[in-house]
């Protein structure tokens, strides 16, 4: 098993932990009880729901389209089972891995609604927690952080604050790729602030590294590399 099937199976294996207590039957001396019926697990029929419902988008860097015409919906899932079904097309090459991508394309993962652009009313007002990966990082580490990305939002890890969770993007660049984490207002900084310190836990970056929070409205009027960054943890 490699490390990012470790990780989906992992997330897998606790959704089930918390949702599913199985008790057979007993008899009041505490013996199982013969019900001369085979026992029919629930798991084997039940899907368990995810919070919200997430859309998998593509973005495929084609010159001779728009960017609209680029944008492809790939698919749209609100439970456990169906959010590992599309992973394992990953994992099985199926749908390429995004360090597989070629330059320009990008992979994003969006609360169902909420399209994948600056422009949609439910981003416009908001920003984004940057990571910005070396070249050699995206053998490394790419594929591992996208994927605790994911995880981080179908899973709501960020408590309270996980509705202030709009959706994650990877962009594959020739000079770095990045990876980021958009939320809805980036006036709210107590759960802007909340949900970068958990991200850089869950990402295991080292406390003396520090990620970045910029704005939609800066980063559409400046370069990636001049955008002023509101918070920093």
């Amino acid at each position: 098993m490699t490390v990012l099937q470790d990780h989906a199976s992992y997330f897998f294996q606790i959704v089930f932990h918390q949702e599913i207590n199985l008790n057979p039957q007993h008899t009041e001396g505490g013996e199982e009880a013969d019900t001369g019926q085979e026992m029919v697990s629930p798991e084997s029929y039940i899907k368990h729901p995810l919070q919200n419902k997430w859309s998998l988008w593509f973005f495929k860097n084609d010159k001779t389209k728009t960017w609209q015409a680029n944008l492809c919906l790939i698919s749209t899932f609100d439970t456990v089972e169906d959010f590992w079904a599309l992973y394992q097309n990953f994992l099985y090459n199926h749908i390429q891995l995004s360090s597989n991508l070629i330059s320009g394309c990008d992979y994003s993962l969006f609360k169902d609604g909420i399209e994948p652009m600056w422009e949609d009313e439910r981003n416009k007002r908001g920003g984004r927690w940057l990571i910005t990966l070396s070249k050699q990082q995206r053998r490394q580490d790419l594929d591992r952080f996208w994927l605790e990305t994911l995880l981080c939002l179908v899973g709501e890890t960020f408590d309270g604050y996980s509705d202030e969770v709009c959706g994650a993007v990877v962009n594959i660049r020739s000079k770095g790729d990045k990876i980021a984490i958009w939320t809805a207002d980036f006036d709210n900084r107590e759960a802007i602030t909340h949900i970068g310190r958990v991200y850089k836990e869950r990402l295991g970056i080292p406390m003396k590294m520090t990620i970045g929070y910029q704005s939609h409205s800066d980063t559409a009027t400046k370069s990636s590399s001049t955008t002023k960054n509101k918070f920093v943890v």
